[in-house]
Formats: C-alpha cells, structure tokens, sequence
C-alpha cells in the first residue's frame, strides 16, 4: 500500500529543508507503515518550552534551522508509539535516503536518549547556523 502526506503533515513540514522533504516523501511512499509529520521547523521559545519540560535535550536542535522532523506511527488509523513501528518506518527512511544520496541520522539510533520519531539531514553534510538562547 502506498501511503500520503495529509494536510497536516504539509503544514508541518512548511519551512523544512527540501531534502529532508524529499527523503519523508520517498520514504512514505515506501514505508509498510503509515505516519504523519508531527514536527517540522520549530520555533526557540518551543524548544526551550521542550527543554524544561524533559522531552528535549539540547537547544541545539535541528528543528530550529528546518534540518529535523519528527514522526508518529498510525496503525489502522491511530497513533501509536510503539518502537518497532518507528524501526520499520526508519528503515523506509534510510532506504530513500541512500537511494537519493542524503546524509540522513534516525534518532533512534543515537546513543542515550534514543529518539525514534527523529529525522534530521546529518549535521556533518549539512551544516546550519545554530539559534541559541537569549
């Protein structure tokens, strides 16, 4: 089954890099799991609002310059954050980047705070100035 972005995940991918895009697109069209982008191009006051609340670590993120999206899994139409669903969609991911040559890191192959709805364009590839905090 071929899957599509919804309205939604447009909306949220609005200010991404193109290249990230085009791996998500490549990769829905090819993941045995449906998703949606949660996450896109984020805002500081967002992810210090994320930092203090724990479910992020850094204010260097991605997010903050369009390098980064974040997924979640819908299975029959519902939300799930089950890991398994985040390995199949990530291989689906990984799979369109190296057939489109771009330098791609999954989250949820980090070490310590493993993220599994994370995509980001490989900082080494991809450079972009860092917003910091005030």
């Amino acid at each position: 089954m071929t899957f599509t972005f919804s309205a939604r995940s447009y909306r949220n991918l609005h200010g991404v890099r193109p290249e990230l895009i085009a791996v998500a697109t490549l990769a829905l069209a090819r993941s045995e799991i449906d998703f949606v982008v949660t996450e896109g191009l984020r805002p500081l006051q967002r992810q210090m609002d994320l930092v203090k609340e724990g479910a992020s670590r850094t204010l260097d993120s991605r997010h903050l310059t369009g390098h980064a999206i974040d997924v979640a899994a819908l299975v029959g139409g519902q939300v799930t954050w089950d890991w398994p669903a985040f390995e199949r969609i990530a291989r689906a991911f990984k799979s369109a980047a190296t057939d489109l040559g771009i330098a791609l890191v999954w989250g949820g192959d980090w070490k310590g705070f493993r993220d599994g709805p994370h995509f980001e364009l490989n900082r080494k590839v991809y450079p972009a100035p860092v917003a910091k905090a005030p």
